[in-house]
């Protein structure tokens, strides 16, 4: 993986255009986001095979109160021909390794129960009354 912070990386237009086909708007967003506030993100982490980049993740701030200090894990995305092969536990793994000395709680909104399943099994735990769907200490992850 690849630690991004200054640009979108080589190849996302294709990323964004599979997520699309794939019926996902949120890399579209992300696109948007990273254009109007480079600056509300932490870090961006891509995953490459060879040239082609295959997927991507970010980690901005929690945007509704908490009582410690969170960052949010958002726009997490993997090329639907290279799913199941580690690359978003890598990414996702890289995003919190960038927040465990840096804030005390992460968050995440799973989308569907594919992503709640996935976000489980790293270890967040899902929790209701909050405009996240699970969270981790993120000390986990020295």
């Amino acid at each position: 993986h690849q630690i991004v912070r200054t640009t979108l990386p080589s190849g996302f237009p294709e990323l964004e255009a599979d997520a699309s086909d794939d019926g996902h708007r949120h890399i579209a967003r992300f696109a948007e986001e990273f254009e109007r506030d480079r600056a509300m993100f932490h870090a961006i982490v891509v995953s490459h095979s060879g040239r082609r980049l295959i997927g991507i993740g970010a980690i901005t701030d929690e945007p509704e109160p908490t009582p410690v200090p969170a960052w949010r894990m958002r726009r997490l995305y993997i090329r639907r021909d290279f799913r199941r092969r580690g690359a978003a536990r890598s990414i996702a793994v890289a995003l919190l390794r960038e927040a465990a000395k840096k804030t005390e709680l992460v968050t995440v909104h799973a989308g569907n129960d594919g992503a709640a399943r996935f976000w489980e099994a790293i270890g967040f735990t899902r929790v209701r009354g909050h405009a996240w769907s699970h969270m981790i200490a993120a000390r986990q992850f020295p």
